[in-house]
């Protein structure tokens, strides 16, 4: 099941355990993030050793309308993490809902 920005902002304002990873690239981090992890999509396969820890955590993933974080929440699946959720609409829909403050 996917989340949408409320529900993200909801988890990191209760400082709930979960894996937040952005996807996009790092002049797009730089501009606005939300404090995920960045490992571009391009060198995702790359990071999964580092990653296999967080197979069984609740991962989530973010880009900037949601189509490279579908890619990677698929791509994560099918390598073995059982709960990625991908934030619909990306950082375009976390803005119009919050701003970029």
């Amino acid at each position: 099941m996917d989340i949408n920005a409320r529900e993200l902002k909801a988890k990191l304002d209760n400082n709930e355990d979960f894996v937040l990873i952005d996807v996009r690239e790092p002049y797009e981090h730089d501009e606005f993030n939300v404090g995920g992890q960045l490992i571009p999509l391009g060198s995702l396969p790359h990071q999964m050793e580092a990653l296999k820890k967080h197979q069984n955590s609740e991962v989530v993933v973010y880009c900037r309308s949601g189509n490279r974080s579908g890619s990677a929440k698929d791509f994560l699946q099918k390598n073995g993490f059982s709960n990625v959720r991908n934030l619909t609409g990306g950082m375009m829909g976390w803005i119009a809902e919050f701003g970029a403050d």
